[in-house]
């Protein structure tokens, strides 16, 4: 049903794309893509007009006939499979921004989405003295709502390779992202002198991809007996999957794949961006090609050399390639992992040499190819070894901070596990009601939670209208009322820090159930990565923090790496330290799509009320109204039984729209 309406929908706009009525602006023509320069800012602005749209549109005209066609304004070709996105400005990716540090970056954001609302988040961009423009709706925002506009307008003191994308429901995950790239002058620059070019159209954006909205799949998959494996995935928008059949040739063709072009000879420094949906790390490699890997989530390190990288979802690695090899045609290979590797989802790109015959390469395409030997950097859910080298093991050249005093202000401990808990977000009625469970075992829920308590999104966001939101509303491990590890519980997931702590996370994944990953990333911080291991096949927050107590956990406090986003090895643990000194409310949370909507994150709040920034003059307000939502929380099912039938059609309103509009 909801990919018949959006469809209804295109049908109104087609037509004026045809001809390229409609322009699209490409990062090629922004007056900000220039070389960096020690203090000379530039205002640098975009128009971002969020829209449903189509792949393979009208368009596309004769795509991919003619291949001449798929590069057409307005056409995204994707991986030849039809299906509804939602877009910025009619692009996959949208708009890339390229910018130096200290712009200032205005964002225009038009809401052309009917019946949704929708916010942007600037993934890796820290947000000092600008918390109000972190873009996560219900926490730092209310959404935009439809036929609405929102500025963004903040200041880039964050060097390095980021990427902004929806943060409402699950619009990143069709189609609402895009590079965010910050540039320095080549005076600031730790690694300038290894390449001779740093270009906007190396800039890769990777994620897997599915044949439909991923609300359907979302709720397919919680609601009834649906899979969430991706089939496909996207290299900067392209790729291949769909099979066409051309007459005129007699042959096999398929949608194009997207090409870098390098000169033989010359260091090129690429930049690669996962935005990663489903539990899937992409193994990276180029055929024949080395990569010297120089920074990561914009943090330089000492280059180390690797034949491939795992990329978990949220991540991103700068990589020097140097084209030796001889004239030719090379596939940049993206391989999927876990739940990519249940059906074989792979992409590829061309690295093509100049002079070199615009055709495919000669080697053999497929997932089994992308699987090569050699060094590798980020193992997933693997022990160090001299091959397989972990982001501990990178020395980064940033000095250290106070997040490496010898004793952290503030630690916890945070153990993430999918939990047999009855969940009544999606088991609710008596249909559902059997002797000994909520569902028979094969269809029962197993919740991603974090302390076994589930995140929700509050009526209002705090950072602005903290005083409009019930207090009970907020809880923790330490604070909440019940036995969660029996019964389902959720609240706003709130961790307190005071302004200037120097706090420890240790993250536990228990690994109990499945061989799973949960790539965590924070806003508003970077976080020193001081320890990691898998202890096992699972673990417990018990043995962990026994084997922290016996001085058994090894730290890094030298010269850890800096990051933004992590794995957390299945049956293991990483241990993170972070210097709050940015008043807020800061998101944690899992960048698995399906993991962060139903509740696996927490709010870190640094610094009292009065130490945050205010909201800028007129800034948007929502909530409830009248405001006397209640909170107390579901009673047991044995005691529920009786009343839950008359509820389930208001709970599953409720959860749709928070997934549609929150």
């Amino acid at each position: 049903m909801i990919t018949q309406v959006i469809l209804l929908l295109m049908l109104s706009i087609q037509d004026s794309i045809s001809e390229g009525l409609i322009p699209v602006k490409h990062y090629r023509e922004h007056p900000c893509i220039r070389k960096c320069e020690v203090n000379a800012p530039m205002d640098c602005k975009y128009d971002f007009q969020a829209e449903y749209f189509y792949t393979l549109t009208k368009a596309c005209r004769d795509c991919p006939y003619n291949v001449t066609d798929c590069y057409r304004s307005g056409c995204i070709p994707a991986d030849g499979n039809s299906r509804a996105v939602f877009v910025i400005n009619r692009m996959l990716p949208g708009p890339g921004i390229h910018v130096c540090e200290g712009d200032t970056v205005i964002v225009n954001v038009h809401n052309k989405m009917s019946g949704v609302g929708m916010s942007i988040h600037w993934h890796g961009i820290l947000q000092h003295n600008s918390p109000h423009m972190d873009g996560v709706g219900m926490l730092t925002q209310c959404p935009i709502h439809s036929f609405s506009s929102f500025q963004y307008r903040f200041k880039v003191r964050d060097p390095g390779t980021h990427f902004w994308h929806g943060h409402s429901g699950l619009h990143r995950s069709d189609g609402i992202f895009g590079a965010f790239v910050v540039r320095q002058a080549a005076e600031r620059e730790f690694h300038h002198g290894l390449y001779d070019y740093d270009l906007p159209e190396h800039t890769m954006l990777v994620n897997d991809w599915l044949m439909e909205l991923t609300l359907d799949r979302f709720a397919n998959h919680h609601q009834a007996n649906g899979d969430n494996k991706p089939a496909s995935m996207l290299i900067n928008g392209r790729g291949a999957h769909r099979v066409f059949y051309d007459n005129e040739q007699n042959k096999n063709i398929t949608t194009p794949h997207e090409v870098f072009n390098v000169e033989r000879g010359r260091r090129y420094r690429f930049r690669i961006i996962s935005n990663g949906i489903f539990n899937c790390p992409i193994q990276l490699s180029i055929d024949n090609h080395t990569l010297r890997v120089i920074s990561s989530d914009g943090n330089p390190f000492n280059h180390i050399d690797v034949e491939t990288i795992n990329i978990f979802a949220g991540e991103r690695y700068d990589v020097v390639i140097l084209a030796d090899q001889e004239v030719g045609n090379y596939w940049v290979r993206a391989r999927g992992q876990a739940d990519c590797a249940v059906k074989n989802a792979y992409q590829q790109a061309i690295l093509r040499y100049n002079g070199s015959a615009e055709e495919l390469p000669d080697l053999p395409t497929g997932h089994q190819f992308g699987a090569r030997e050699g060094k590798k950097l980020n193992p997933w859910n693997k022990k160090a070894t001299d091959m397989l080298v972990p982001v501990t093991y990178l020395e980064n050249l940033r000095p250290s901070n106070k997040a490496l005093q010898e004793i952290p202000d503030k630690k916890f401990y945070l153990a993430m596990d999918f939990n047999n808990i009855d969940n009544f977000n999606f088991y609710v009625g008596p249909e559902y009601v059997s002797p000994s469970t909520v569902v028979e075992a094969y269809n029962h829920l197993l919740s991603p939670q974090i302390n076994y308590i589930s995140n929700i999104l509050p009526p209002s966001p705090p950072l602005s209208q903290f005083h409009d939101i019930p207090q009970e509303m907020f809880c923790n491990a330490d604070t909440v009322q019940r036995n969660c590890s029996q019964e389902y519980c959720e609240c706003i997931h709130t961790l307190r820090v005071d302004l200037n702590d120097t706090v420890e996370l240790v993250i536990i994944d228990e690994g109990k159930i499945w061989d799973a990953n949960h790539p965590m990333h924070l806003h508003g911080h970077k976080f020193r990565v001081i320890g990691m291991d898998r202890l096992n096949k699972s673990t417990t927050l018990q043995e962990v923090t026994k084997l922290d107590n016996e001085g058994k956990l090894m730290r890094n406090l030298t010269s850890p790496v800096d990051k933004d986003t992590v794995t957390v090895p299945d049956g293991g643990y990483v241990i993170l330290r972070i210097h709050a000194d940015n008043p807020g409310f800061w998101f944690m949370h899992c960048h698995i799509e399906f993991h962060a909507a139903i509740g696996m994150g927490f709010v870190l709040q640094v610094g009292e009320l009065d130490q945050i920034p205010p909201a800028p003059e007129n800034f948007p307000r929502c909530g409830n109204w009248p405001n006397t939502m209640t909170t107390t929380p579901p009673p047991p099912l044995a005691d529920a039984a009786s009343s839950v039938h008359t509820n389930i059609t208001s709970l599953m309103t409720i959860f749709f729209v928070y997934l549609l509009i929150a």
